[in-house]
């Protein structure tokens, strides 16, 4: 999942610098930093929802769709917790939740 971060970085990091009016070796540096913030963020989220699916699945030994809902509000709640824009984390959160949940469909069939 840090590898979709490190996509989204390298995409949004130059349109980024490009706004702030960057050129040169400042440009250079602040899409490396976009890139590795992104990665690490998505990383980092990814890992909590992780956990928390596995730890559900386990509890409460079912394997369905209440699992990866509760995983991505909790892996949510966590990535937003030291931000104050939830609209972008309820964003990623759904986002990231119908993906995981179309692979995992599409595998057991």
């Amino acid at each position: 999942m840090s590898s979709a971060g490190f996509i989204w970085g390298s995409c949004f990091g130059p349109f980024d610098a490009k706004r702030l009016g960057l050129s040169g070796s400042a440009r250079a540096s602040f899409i490396a930093r976009t890139v590795g913030q992104c990665g690490f963020s998505c990383g980092l989220f990814a890992a909590i929802f992780s956990f928390s699916h596995c730890g559900l699945e386990r509890y409460r030994r079912k394997k369905d769709w209440v699992n990866t809902l509760a995983a991505g509000a909790v892996a949510g709640a966590a990535f937003g917790a030291g931000t104050r824009n939830w609209k972008q984390v309820a964003c990623f959160t759904g986002l990231f939740l119908s993906f995981f949940q179309l692979a995992k469909d599409s595998r057991s069939v």
